[in-house]
């Protein structure tokens, strides 16, 4: 009997536990948010402010390896100059050269294109080339030999020629003079005595048509030209004699091509205004105005500079403040273009014509600086790029 009152108890107990259980909420397993990128988690390419002026269609270049095959068309068999067999693929593909520095200004080496994300108008692009190839280059020396440079010539002449020395032997040089007119003294060459007797013949001249200079650099010079390419611009960037181009219109050219500018910045204004450096010739007058160089002229040049520099990804370097002077601001700006990255992607908004595309470059890496243009203008015809891809079979 004390076993049966035994079994009921625990029976009882049992069935309470059961009613317990089933009255109970099963609380589901919560989804965990999804991670959201930090701003201390990566480093960006700033935007420069825009001006009102709608430039040109941006005509841009590729120079290495794509990472998808996306492409139309009908491929062409074709060599490069390593004597391999390549196929030239046309494409829409928008190609943004990209550098990448830590705090103190050294290349940062061994990026993956994991590292990498572009975005345009806002929009994340998929990145469809990217390139890292060490590449041979071409760069044009555009030196100013106007008046206001008189006593500069010398010091401009070995910057000059310290920069074609960080060169290597297959990195091609244009030298190009300018005063009132545009001088090209030789012709993109490896030859170094030719480049180096090149420099030693500029000379001086009246007026500084500086603009016309920038713009015949870009459009009669670099604009056919393939692969890498750079201006080194030596100058106080004060304009005073340019007709046929202006502020804007050469922002717009060097906006539009594929060409970075590293202007040399030499602020001369002491020198024509009468001190002890002095330049044996009268001080220039601006046709248009009629007003004397003034600080404030000079002051338009200095931003004029900074412009060029900023709207293709350049930068400025001024002799008496840049740390282990010119020379190894060279050295930097040889492994620069040599070593950038470049980053292609097809638009998927094709955009209307004259339309301005705002171009953002994420890097994976906090506190470093990513320099890269920040925008292309869509032209009458979409920007056709040839890249290289292997040929199959090898």
């Amino acid at each position: 009997m004390k076993n049966i009152f035994i079994l009921l108890i625990c029976v009882a107990c049992l069935g309470i536990s059961i009613s317990a259980q089933s009255g109970r909420r099963i609380q589901p397993t919560p989804t965990p948010a999804p991670k959201t990128e930090s701003p201390d988690d990566y480093s960006e390419s700033k935007p420069q402010p825009r001006r009102s002026l709608t430039p040109p269609q941006l005509r841009v270049g590729a120079s290495s390896t794509p990472s998808s095959d996306k492409g139309s068309p009908a491929p062409a068999s074709q060599s490069d100059p390593d004597g391999e067999d390549v196929v030239k693929v046309a494409t829409d593909l928008i190609t943004i050269p990209v550098s990448v520095f830590d705090r103190n200004g050294l290349y940062i080496p061994n990026l993956r294109q994991s590292d990498f994300k572009i975005f345009e108008d806002g929009k994340e692009q998929e990145i469809a080339y990217f390139g890292t190839t060490d590449k041979p280059f071409t760069v044009v020396l555009l030196i100013d030999v106007s008046p206001s440079t008189a006593y500069r010539i010398e010091e401009i002449q070995r910057a000059a020629t310290a920069f074609v020395d960080q060169l290597k032997d297959q990195d091609s040089v244009m030298v190009i003079e300018f005063d009132s007119r545009v001088h090209v003294l030789t012709e993109p060459t490896h030859d170094r005595q030719q480049i180096y007797k090149a420099i030693r013949k500029t000379g001086f001249g009246d007026g500084t048509s500086l603009y016309e200079a920038v713009r015949f650099a870009i459009r009669k010079r670099l604009d056919g030209i393939e692969g890498r390419k750079a201006i080194v611009l030596f100058t106080d960037g004060v304009d005073t004699t340019s007709r046929r181009a202006t502020y804007d219109t050469t922002l717009d050219d060097a906006e539009e091509s594929d060409s970075l500018i590293f202007p040399i910045y030499y602020n001369t204004l002491f020198d024509v205004q009468g001190g002890p450096m002095s330049s044996p010739f009268p001080p220039m007058t601006f046709p248009q105005s009629g007003q004397r160089e003034t600080a404030a002229a000079y002051a338009v040049g200095k931003k004029y500079l900074e412009d060029l520099a900023n709207y293709t990804g350049g930068r400025v370097f001024r002799p008496e403040a840049t740390p282990g002077g010119l020379t190894a601001a060279f050295e930097g700006i040889a492994e620069e273009l040599r070593r950038q990255y470049n980053i292609g992607f097809i638009p998927k908004d094709e955009g209307k014509t004259g339309q301005r595309k705002q171009i953002r470059v994420r890097v994976n890496r906090p506190n470093i600086i990513v320099r890269s243009r920040d925008s292309y203008v869509v032209g009458s015809q979409q920007a056709k790029t040839a890249i290289a891809a292997p040929k199959p079979g090898n």
